[in-house]
């Protein structure tokens, strides 16, 4: 289906002030929407009232309202322009709850201004926690067993039915905000009152914990032809119960059999379609028993994400851009030229290295905060790294948390012995990954650390990979180190800074650089380019690696 003609301007709804939980990464989405739809010759006004963005810079859209996001300015800009159709699925779950309120209102079918990119009944549907269980039970889709309350009591009494652990979810809001985990029945008031008040529909799911799945999520894309393709599948370290914006995630996932990977698949985009008929992004969270491989839907989004913007730089698929035109007609074959200019948009990734994103906290700026991490997103930032293996890319994002990591280690800082530090891990904090680290260097099993953790044995067999490494290099100093050693410390993610600080005797990281640059171990750069190599590709994105 070609583009729609009759949408001659759009309005794309922001995301507003940056808050923990809802940040630049729909700033990246809105910027690509505006920059996709202008390509097409369509007017873009654009309203956020956080000026601190690229999206409301005046080259990214004809027309920028620096207005609150609510009902009133939207009807205010209606008035000033002829608007043809508005974009709410750039701005994360402001824009999408902005969206659903106008409506009701009657605002848009007051100035004849039609939605794209997603319908208010999908809205309605992915964020109503009663209504998305409904709709699951009915497509056959299992979920943990739950109760929608809009009291204190109602909540109060399932929870009682159902037995902890529980988790308590409230409806219409975004990085967790309001949920979390209810222990024992001493928490429960506590967690109920915190849920409902931070709903602005007071209404929360209280659900049986799933704690110790593993969490994995999709992100998919739609036209209008019912054409689905999934652009990336992220696997999220840290088992269910740590929001997967506080959560150590690794793309493509590593741990799943291929049977369990096609289920998904299909399920995932089972739930799409069942949402409604619109055209544009989707992503869906799925939380998986360990044992014996029994899925569970645990939510969808009708938009783009936070996990989108990380699946773009990924997988190099724009999928904000890409979503924006199915939005505005175009099918996913019709789209040509825009990623690998060789193929139709209607492809799936394949990706020939490994992306690792961890996320960056800011603890010492908040005095008192509770570091434990859980439903609630607490992180301010993330960084990722691309690399040949799961180890480099751990490495070179911990390189990059601009915390006096180096690399995967604070070296001479851990002064916890073994016991100690299990009872740490057993809790999810920010530098867990930097404690079985430790833990793992001082000999304590993967089998127990994946005990205390709920961590595949597969992710921790990886750091033990490194502590291998690092204990080998320690045997050395520089004069004295292999060759071979210094080529696997370098394919395995060690910077010339951490190489030094574990060989015996003292040397600089630049004499470790001087060293391998005359052994010719230099970095040579790889293309993110979206296909595995399978085809010419043309994408400008490269990432830098040690492999040959």
């Amino acid at each position: 289906m070609p583009k729609d003609t009759s949408i001659k301007s759009v309005l794309i709804i922001g995301s507003g002030p940056i808050i923990i939980g809802q940040a630049c990464e729909f700033d990246y989405s809105g910027s690509q929407a505006a920059r996709s739809l202008r390509e097409e010759g369509i007017k873009v006004i654009l309203i956020n009232s956080n000026p601190a963005t690229i999206m409301t810079d005046p080259m990214m859209a004809d027309k920028v309202y620096l207005l609150p996001l609510t009902a009133e300015s939207i009807e205010q800009i209606l008035q000033e322009n002829e608007i043809d159709a508005v974009l709410p699925t750039m701005g994360g779950q402001t824009a999408l709850n902005l969206c659903k309120e106008v409506d009701e209102l009657g605002i848009w079918e007051k100035y004849n201004c039609r939605l794209i990119g997603v319908d208010v009944a999908a809205i309605d549907t992915a964020e109503d926690r009663e209504k998305f269980r409904q709709l699951m039970v009915k497509i056959g889709m299992a979920v943990a067993p739950s109760h929608v309350a809009n009291s204190f009591l109602e909540g109060k009494e399932f929870a009682q039915q159902i037995g902890f652990p529980l988790v308590i979810r409230p409806s219409f809001t975004l990085g967790g905000t309001g949920g979390g985990f209810v222990h024992s029945k001493d928490d429960l008031d506590a967690a109920l009152d915190r849920g409902l008040k931070a709903s602005p529909i007071h209404e929360v799911l209280v659900e049986k914990a799933v704690l110790g799945w593993k969490e994995y999520e999709l992100e998919l894309l739609r036209d209008q032809n019912d054409n689905v393709v999934i652009i990336c599948t992220v696997e999220n370290v840290d088992p269910m119960g740590v929001h997967t914006g506080d959560s150590i995630t690794v793309a493509p996932a590593m741990t799943l059999s291929d049977t369990a990977f096609q289920e998904m698949r299909n399920k995932a985009i089972l739930m799409m379609r069942s949402l409604g008929n619109f055209a544009g992004g989707c992503n869906v969270q799925f939380a998986l028993n360990p044992a014996t491989e029994e899925l569970i839907a645990v939510e969808i989004n009708p938009r783009v994400s936070r996990s989108s913007a990380l699946a773009s730089k990924a997988t190099g698929y724009p999928i904000a851009k890409i979503a924006a035109k199915l939005a505005i007609g175009y099918s996913l074959d019709e789209l040509k030229n825009q990623i690998t200019k060789t193929t139709s948009a209607y492809f799936e990734p394949a990706l020939d290295y490994v992306i690792v994103k961890v996320p960056r906290w800011n603890f010492d700026k908040f005095k008192g905060a509770n570091d434990t991490l859980g439903l609630q997103m607490k992180s301010v930032g993330e960084v990722m790294a691309i690399g040949r293996s799961f180890t480099e890319a751990l490495q070179k994002a911990c390189q990059s948390l601009e915390n006096e990591a180096v690399g995967l280690g604070y070296y001479g800082k851990s002064l916890m012995k073994n016991e100690e530090l299990l009872e740490y891990i057993k809790t999810p904090k920010w530098d867990r990954i930097f404690r079985i680290k430790d833990a793992l260097m001082q000999g304590t099993t993967v089998k127990t650390i994946s005990q205390a953790t709920g961590i595949d044995r597969w992710f921790i067999y990886q750091i033990q990979n490194i502590c291998t490494i690092e204990k080998e290099i320690a045997n050395y100093n520089l004069d004295s180190l292999p060759v071979e050693l210094l080529k696997t410390a370098k394919k395995a993610g060690f910077a010339d800074a951490q190489i030094a600080k574990i060989l015996s005797g003292n040397c600089t990281d630049e004499q470790v650089y001087e060293k391998r640059k005359t052994l010719g171990i230099t970095r040579v750069y790889k293309m993110v380019d979206t296909c595995a190599a399978e085809f010419e590709a043309k994408t400008p994105y490269f990432y830098s690696t040690f492999e040959g």
